[in-house]
């Protein structure tokens, strides 16, 4: 396809991307506090060193020096080109790439998020003018601060509330349609999706809104409603609730999965704040995958109905490749006639806690649900058990968790777990793809050195890990600045005031070919030891006014060496006598 792709699509790209996804299919990451952990896949070592921060959007090895974003990542790892890794990080996100023959900007996204926010805004305020919405929340056990911290809302009835209010113009039209707030007509019209409704917004994990859940006060149908895939929402890889669960634990033991956003509402509003919900979809294998990178401990929750285990089957096929020693998968199979909302609200909190305890396990669920499908009395049917678990055993990694399921299969069927797993074949691989690979491109490792840093370094630093720290910098008063790192910390603080909302992984990606470019990744890194009064911007610019008092005493120091060589004109003469009254 002809035409540049436009710097602004790769800066959202960049800012959008889940690294820790694009890494984490390619190489075995643990969690690390905020950060996650791996033995470096670009050089030999026994200790990990590779750190991947999805806060700041970029990897670093404090061994070899790689560094970079989820783009870097896969030019490195898969040998791409630049075009190929952000047509293949687009395409994983559902996004097309834009293409410019001019230098005229592609719409950036902040412009949706922005919008979905005032959206949430507004049906928030209408909740509030709404008796009938109110009561209706009430009813379903939701308090105001519930209702506040998930920002539930109302969409009233009528068939243009939001185009009216937010479809000023064909733009803001146009940006409702992306949004999918909006419906086009056959006529050329539009109308508003979302209409008498009890609205939740779905987050990011950011916290920016990408979209909308919404349910009918009463009998209407569909009773449960939904955006639809935009170039922001893509229902297969969020999960309603999860942002809010980051936001209130510091620490993710476990994650319970449930069906409807009314359901992990229901349990936060109970204290059970590690509930989240799938989007009116299946669980993905992208769904596990997040939960996995939060916690080892996930917990499905569905009603005990035939649609509920039919809904567990399912995520029981997709968790077998991700299943491994040290992850545990439980299902809970609720009571008929109840679902997580009604369960907790009637029975309380402690009862679904012990339910959740009470699960069962995945290797359980899977020989009972298999054993229930054939006749275990006879020979035939313990051979066909056998025969319909192959093709679930095969999809689990080698390891230890593979060999006691064989050895739980092998009881049930009547033979000994070595010829069962003959009989079974081969599986994955216990690494995970790509795990501990050699690379052509092997860097030597070289110690890093040590000492304090200098004032130029630590700017660039903040400016790196709080990129807004730059907006309100007085940037001239670097010009002429005589130190190493000087220029490179005044383009960055150009690049912020030019893009406020840029991130770090952008700025890296920014920066990629810069000759000092290789440093950033490593200064990126590196954690700045903040207190609970920590203001990055007045610090920024406390070094920069260290620098220019420096840069000051440099100036003086050429006159004083001038004048005593070669004398001074009369502009000079008089410049010295302004720095040394400011000295």
């Amino acid at each position: 396809m002809a035409g540049l792709i436009p710097q602004d699509f790769i800066d959202d790209l960049v800012a959008r991307a889940d690294i820790i996804e694009v890494i984490g299919r390619r190489v075995q990451l643990k969690k690390a506090g905020r950060e996650f952990k791996a033995c470096c896949p670009f050089h030999d070592e026994k200790t990990p060193s590779f750190t991947v921060s999805p806060a700041k959007g970029f990897y670093h090895c404090f061994g070899c020096g790689a560094h970079g974003t989820a783009i870097g990542f896969l030019m490195e790892y898969d040998h791409m080109s630049f075009v190929e890794a952000v047509e293949s990080l687009a395409s994983a996100m559902g996004v097309d790439v834009p293409r410019s023959e001019s230098d005229r900007p592609a719409r950036r996204y902040d412009e949706l998020f922005s919008l979905l926010d005032s959206v949430a805004r507004h049906w928030q305020s209408c909740l509030k003018k709404s008796p009938a919405a109110i009561e209706y929340v009430r009813q379903r056990g939701i308090d105001g601060s519930t209702a506040k911290r998930f920002g539930i809302g109302y969409a009233p009835d009528g068939w243009s509330n939001v185009l009216d209010k937010f479809g000023q113009s064909p733009e803001a039209v146009e940006r409702l349609l992306a949004t999918g707030l909006v419906i086009a007509k056959d006529n050329g019209g539009h109308y508003d999706r979302f209409r008498d409704r009890i609205v939740f917004p779905i987050r990011d994990a950011r916290g920016r809104t990408i979209g909308f859940g919404g349910r009918t006060l009463g009998d209407g149908e569909p009773k449960y409603l939904n955006s639809p895939e935009t170039v922001l929402f893509h229902k297969g890889r969020e999960l309603y609730g999860l942002y809010e669960a980051r936001q209130a634990l510091r620490h993710i033991e476990r994650l319970v999965v449930v069906e409807g956003y009314m359901d992990a509402v229901a349990l936060a509003r109970h204290g059970i704040d590690f509930a989240v919900a799938t989007l009116g979809t299946a669980t993905t294998d992208e769904h596990l995958n997040r939960l996995f990178r939060l916690t080892d401990n996930v917990c499905f929750a569905f009603d005990g109905d035939r649609a509920g285990r039919k809904a567990a089957w399912r995520a029981l096929e997709n968790a077998l490749p991700l299943i491994r020693e040290g992850r545990q998968v439980r299902f809970v199979f609720l009571p008929e006639g109840h679902d997580p909302d009604s369960f907790v609200n009637e029975l309380g909190t402690d009862a679904f806690l012990e339910a959740v305890e009470e699960g069962v396990a995945l290797s359980e669920f899977l020989i009972e649900e298999l054993a229930g499908q054939v006749d275990m009395a006879t020979v035939d049917g313990r051979a066909r058990l056998a025969e319909l678990a192959r093709p679930l055993v095969q999809k689990i990694p080698a390891g230890v968790y593979r060999e006691l399921l064989v050895e739980s299969l092998a009881e049930a069927v009547g033979l000994t777990a070595p010829k069962l797993e003959k009989m079974l074949g081969a599986g994955p691989s216990r690494d995970a793809p790509g795990a501990g690979r050699a690379s052509p491109g092997r860097r030597r490792v070289t110690s890093p050195k040590t000492g304090q840093p200098s004032v130029v370094r630590h700017a660039i630093s903040l400016v790196l890990n709080y990129p807004s720290s730059g907006l309100t910098a007085d940037v001239e008063r670097l010009a002429g600045l005589r130190r190493k790192g000087a220029d490179l910390l005044q383009s960055l603080i150009e690049t912020v005031q030019a893009e406020p909302n840029i991130t770090t992984a952008g700025m890296l990606e920014r920066f990629r070919h810069d000759e000092h470019g290789r440093h950033l990744g490593k200064l990126a890194a590196s954690e700045l030891p903040v207190d609970e009064d920590f203001d990055a911007a007045a610090e920024l610019t406390e070094c920069l006014d260290q620098l220019a008092q420096a840069g000051r005493k440099d100036r003086i120091a050429f006159l004083i060496e001038k004048q005593r060589v070669d004398g001074l004109s009369e502009d000079e003469k008089a410049e010295l006598q302004e720095l040394l009254k400011a000295a």
